[in-house]
């Protein structure tokens, strides 16, 4: 007798393969956030052409607003994703850190007067010597964790209370104010270009770390220390060194991110910039499918993940929702999500597949 042979139904193997790459969960929560949208208010994708004060062209609209505010929390999320793959916590003080290194910057520019009529110093010199500060604060961090063995959460908590009366001390607890128009362009549009400038920047930063994690091995050396810690020491790596510079580079991330902010307003207000950015980058990490407990990442994940935060956020203030209470439904969303995405999640998904297929081929 001849035996049957048993075909596979392709389209439920790629529905399976597509269902456990890590990017579906971000794309997907992203496709119900616009459905939902669409349907509720189509008028929540409309972008109209207008001109600012100065006469230059700008897009508006809440698609716009996504593509700028969710830039900053895409910058934080590169580095947040490398600290959690590298070691298994998160950095609870970018929010506190991006008010460190804005005040720096001003303090830079401003010089001893508060209000000066013209910059003390190129923007580029302000910005570099922002970096260092916040790459500093980055490397205490990474110390703390690397070298004392603190959790993350933990070690980060003292900047996490301590960084804005640090940022108000650094301008005397005055708010400086620059009257350079083109300071404005970094948190705002550039002359002539209608699209925020700020997804630009983010834009330029993902094109770095990927050309970093492609050409280098930074990708590897994370990962392994966020497995194994002791099994990447034996195999040579500097476990400790690692660390701390996923830290120093979430640093660099701050500074970027605290260069937006207060070119927004060209000003500073040490309380209120930044407060709460942590969560979401720390939520984009999540909802990018990438274990909060380290190892394995995928940074396009977090970076969409990222955009479906702001996008939810955008969402919920168009809906009304009161500010005290959106930190509320914002976690229950994402609760749903980080779920959804879970290993074991996928796993029983999976298995379910594999039990359906089977009983349609017999």
């Amino acid at each position: 007798m001849g035996t049957k042979e048993l075909k596979k139904p392709v389209g439920g193997n790629n529905f399976t393969k597509i269902f456990k790459n890590q990017i579906f969960i971000p794309l997907a929560a992203l496709l119900l956030l616009a459905l939902f949208n669409l349907i509720a208010d189509p008028e929540f994708f409309k972008i109209t052409l207008g001109y600012n004060s100065a006469g230059n062209p700008i897009l508006s609209g809440y698609l716009m607003t996504i593509l700028d505010s969710g830039s900053e929390v895409a910058i934080l999320a590169i580095g947040m994703t490398l600290v959690t793959a590298a070691s298994g916590g998160q950095d609870i003080s970018v929010g506190a850190a991006v008010a460190i290194a804005g005040s720096v910057l001003l303090r830079v520019l401003c010089g001893q007067d508060t209000r000066p009529e013209t910059l003390q110093a190129p923007i580029i010199v302000a910005f570099l010597v922002s970096c260092i500060v916040a790459m500093l604060f980055g490397a205490f961090n990474g110390v703390l964790v690397a070298y004392f063995r603190i959790q993350p959460m933990v070690a980060t908590l003292i900047l996490y209370t301590a960084g804005r009366s640090i940022a108000a001390w650094i301008n005397n607890n005055e708010l400086p104010i620059v009257s350079d128009a083109s300071f404005g362009y970094f948190g705002g549009f550039i002359p002539g270009i209608p699209i925020p400038t700020p997804f630009f920047i983010a834009l330029a930063c993902m094109i770095i770390i990927g050309l970093v994690l492609k050409f280098t091995n930074l990708r590897l050396y994370t990962q392994a220390v966020g497995i194994n810690e002791s099994s990447s020491k034996l195999n040579g790596l500097n476990p400790q060194l690692i660390k701390v510079i996923s830290f120093v580079i979430l640093g660099l991330c701050v500074a970027v991110v605290g260069l937006i902010k207060v070119s927004r307003v060209s000003s500073i207000n040490y309380s209120v910039i930044a407060k709460d950015i942590e969560m979401d980058a720390i939520l984009a990490v999540a909802l990018g499918g990438n274990a909060l407990g380290g190892g394995k990442f995928n940074m396009t994940a977090s970076v969409i993940g990222a955009y479906v935060i702001q996008f939810l956020t955008t969402t919920l203030f168009k809906f009304n929702v009161q500010s005290n209470a959106l930190p509320a439904y914002k976690a229950v969303v994402v609760i749903i999500l980080v779920v959804i995405s879970a290993p074991v999640v996928r796993e029983r998904f999976s298995s379910a597949m594999k039990k359906l297929k089977t009983k349609e081929a017999v």
